[in-house]
């Protein structure tokens, strides 16, 4: 199979592309703000760093903090994964202790700027964020497509988006899901290092998801709560069945980006939905049925996913061939979701 298609091949929502365009042809094109959830205490064991870094991924810098304080990476702690292409800036924290020496920040490289730095009770727990703050240029959009952007952002503002995992969750060329239709064939090729398996896994999860996605955004249901949906509480992981709730309640928080219906992250165990829901979500999972069966034999648990996105305080600008988006997501969604439905974007 050719895994590269899946993801480019997923429907749209709110029709074609109104432009092309590039992104990241300079780091400075793709940056990325974390918005913790908290504010530390100001105390404690745990030092915090608000890192602003470029061109490095979330475990490169986690390494350097490392050598710098001296301890073992496991002692540097992150709230989420943020990607090597672009300018971000995130939350760490180093179990450095109360009487660890505090380290000569200036002796980072150049590519990674300390903002801020405080103490904190606890450790930076994964998904502790409560999302990102993003702002992107698109360069070479074509000047006569400014209204029809202005329209379809008008749009992904009043709907939101289909929260698809980006492309970025399948590896380069989509060699993640290629690997792991290798390892379920065969046992023998599972990889050795824990990490490489978890990605791997994930990768698997997001394309079911992402199918049964597909499938709704094409009946045009997917921002719908059908009879047997479970519905997931916006920003949370918290989902409870409909049928507990009145429909004219359920069609009013809808409405509000307060709940938003869900697909799976398959594992074993029983979903609560039933009916419609339940049949499709069987039937896509039964078109990556070795995928689906090595997820429950790896021991992953059902869990669910809002399949709508909502885009907060969107923003653009058009000048010369650029757009300029910003926008903020809930931890977890994917910048990209938001850009397909707005431009064909093109190798650099």
């Amino acid at each position: 199979m050719n895994w590269a298609n899946v993801y480019p091949s997923l429907n749209l929502a709110h029709g074609g592309p109104v432009s092309v365009g590039c992104i990241k042809q300079q780091l400075e094109d793709f940056v990325v703000e974390e918005e913790l959830a908290f504010i530390p205490d100001g105390a404690g064991e745990h030092e915090f760093l608000f890192i602003e870094k470029y061109g490095l991924n979330t475990t490169d810098v986690q390494r350097l903090l490392a050598r710098l304080y001296q301890l073992p990476a496991q002692r540097v702690s992150y709230a989420g994964l943020k990607d090597r292409q672009g300018v971000t800036r995130q939350w760490f924290s180093v179990h450095a202790g109360l009487k660890h020496a505090a380290p000569r920040i200036d002796e980072l490289p150049v590519t990674v700027k300390v903002l801020q730095r405080l103490r904190n009770s606890r450790k930076l727990q994964r998904g502790s964020h409560r999302g990102n703050r993003f702002t992107l240029k698109v360069r070479g959009c074509a000047a006569t497509t400014a209204q029809l952007l202005e329209q379809r952002l008008g749009l992904i503002r009043a709907r939101g988006v289909p929260n698809y995992f980006g492309y970025q969750r399948f590896g380069r060329d989509a060699d993640n899901l290629a690997q792991v239709a290798r390892w379920f064939a065969d046992p023998l090729q599972q990889p050795s290092s824990r990490t490489q398996r978890g990605l791997l896994l994930s990768s698997a999860r997001s394309l079911i998801f992402n199918a049964v996605l597909s499938e709704r955004v094409a009946a045009g249901n997917w921002n719908h709560i059908l009879p047997g949906e479970v519905v997931a509480l916006s920003g949370t992981a918290s989902s409870f069945a409909s049928h507990r709730a009145g429909a004219e309640e359920l069609q009013q928080r809808l409405q509000q980006f307060d709940i938003h219906p869900t697909g799976p992250l398959w594992g074993s165990g029983e979903a609560d939905v039933t009916g419609e829901v339940a049949r499709l979500e069987s039937e896509v999972a039964g078109r990556y049925r070795e995928f689906a069966l090595g997820l429950q034999q790896e021991g992953l648990r059902q869990e669910r996913r809002a399949l709508r996105l909502a885009v907060q305080n969107l923003q653009a600008g058009y000048e010369d061939g650029v757009l300029q988006l910003s926008f903020s997501l809930t931890r977890g969604a994917y910048a990209t979701a938001v850009l397909r439905e707005l431009v064909e974007l093109e190798s650099a």
